[in-house]
């Protein structure tokens, strides 16, 4: 048995028995079952604030999604990371506070404090179809570690499934107490693995003066140049796309609900966005060192092909590392995916009440369901940022409702809230389906321009003011 697989197994196996031992937490934990499973009991502590919101963010998108974009844009692929880690900073300051003092469970609840039950179906749809999108690309990371880490027990396709178990097990079984306690643990070895494997890979290449010597010419611009690769217009875009998604994505405000307090949450989320910004610049190195050594490689390949050079210890550490930044954020957005279906789909349609038991079985069956509908999904799916910056757009539309409701909340008017959901959700679909009508670098321009004039528009137009967010009762 390899020392890979060893370390592999071993770092599952940890990661299973917190996931097993955090049930006992929801049966002590006050709030009952249901709070204490989907949302901690409202009690979690700011180091797992900081490291639920470190670990959401740097996931297969920020390691392997990074380096398949570096492979051919260089080192502004980082900016992935950076800016996730704005959009958190920025989360923090404007409205992890103002979350907390809520008695919500959901942004699409959120929604209907605001404007009406229709608004809130509306958004539970553009929820999903963003959170699942991101999901499935966690599969596709975890297939490409696994498959090139370990290419003799791993197909790309079995890569995939065995990161599923992983990731349903322990959503399914801890529940957001697990979430938050293995995401301590995975940012931990996540930056382990990454800085050590990238110190003995640069010493492995010579250093990055040689690496620099055999890269081939940048049709964008220059290799190590922070911005030119990507170009100015959609780093920037990036930063807008993840400050967009940090406030209006449910797997991030849920973060904030499960919080022990406003102060907590928002300190937490100040600190988790501080330790994000690194993570995306230090995959993208191992890009560059791609593109110099392995020319005409399938870009998605990227940071497994370079690992496999490594010593087996190291190697080992670091497949843990890459995995465990795939399972911190697929277990947090199967909490959001979970909580979104509970509580604003199956309480919806099913009339009777529930016990708290019954919900928190079908809380599990709602991960289960959707942790197969993302798998199918993952199997059809190339280019990581592409697909998640792209989906995560369409969040634009509940990040200007949110914002202007808690800040200018007398311009917000009833006849805002559906229409702009909609509407964002059509901009998305014609970017992605119909490509011959876009305009603009990124999804993210038009979709602020056009929902923002039609906002400004109700603002003028409308006749009945939206419902105030503050009002809610805190908890």
């Amino acid at each position: 048995m390899s020392i890979q697989l060893v370390i592999l197994i071993v770092y599952a196996v940890v990661l299973l028995a917190i996931a097993w031992w955090s049930t006992k937490l929801q049966k002590n934990a006050k709030g009952g079952k249901v709070l204490n499973y989907l949302l901690a009991g409202r009690n979690m502590p700011v180091i797992l604030v900081a490291a639920m919101i470190t670990g959401l963010a740097v996931g297969g998108a920020s390691t392997v999604g990074v380096a398949q974009t570096a492979y051919t844009k260089g080192f502004s692929a980082g900016w992935y990371n950076a800016a996730w880690g704005i959009g958190g900073i920025a989360a923090g300051l404007l409205v992890i506070g103002q979350f907390r003092k809520m008695s919500v469970k959901t942004v699409p609840e959120m929604m209907q404090l605001m404007f009406d039950s229709k608004t809130r179906t509306a958004a539970v749809i553009s929820q999903l179809i963003v959170m699942i999108s991101i999901t499935a690309m966690q599969y596709v990371a975890g297939g490409a570690i696994l498959a090139a880490l370990l290419p003799d027990i791993f197909s790309f396709k079995g890569g995939m499934i065995a990161s599923a178990c992983i990731f349903i097990f322990i959503t399914v079984v801890g529940g957001y107490w697990a979430s938050g306690i293995t995401n301590v643990m995975n940012v931990v070895v996540i930056y382990i693995g990454v800085i050590v494997a990238l110190i003995k890979t640069l010493s492995m290449a010579g250093g990055m003066e040689t690496v620099k010597a055999a890269l081939p010419p940048l049709n964008t611009g220059n290799w190590m140049d922070p911005i030119s690769g990507l170009g100015l217009a959609v780093v920037v875009a990036y930063i807008i796309v993840m400050i967009t998604m940090a406030i209006g994505i449910q797997a991030v405000a849920q973060i904030g609900f499960a919080a022990r307090d406003e102060k907590t949450a928002k300190r937490g989320f100040l600190l988790g966005g501080v330790l994000i910004l690194p993570a995306g610049f230090l995959c993208a190195i191992f890009g560059i060192v791609a593109a110099a050594k392995y020319p005409g490689l399938n870009p998605a390949m990227a940071l497994p092909t370079v690992v496999t050079a490594l010593t087996p210890v190291i190697g080992g550490i670091f497949l843990a590392g890459l995995w465990a930044a795939d399972i911190s954020t697929a277990v947090g957005l199967l909490m959001g995916c979970s909580t979104l279906a509970n509580e604003d789909i199956v309480k919806k349609i099913i009339t009777k009440p529930l016990t708290q038991g019954q919900e928190i079985i079908l809380s599990r069956g709602v991960v289960l369901f959707i942790s197969l509908l993302s798998f199918g999904l993952a199997l059809t799916a190339t280019g990581i940022l592409a697909v998640v910056t792209t989906a995560l757009a369409i969040l634009t539309a509940p990040t200007i409702l949110i914002l202007a409701n808690i800040y200018c909340p007398s311009i917000c008017k009833k006849a805002s809230g559906f229409w702009m959901i909609i509407i964002s959700v059509v901009l998305w679909a014609i970017w992605t389906y119909c490509p011959q009508f876009r305009v603009g670098p990124h999804l993210i321009y038009a979709e602020w321009v056009i929902c923002g004039a039609f906002f400004i528009l109700t603002t003028i137009f409308g006749q009945e003011k939206a419902g105030r967010l503050i009002t809610a009762e805190k908890i």
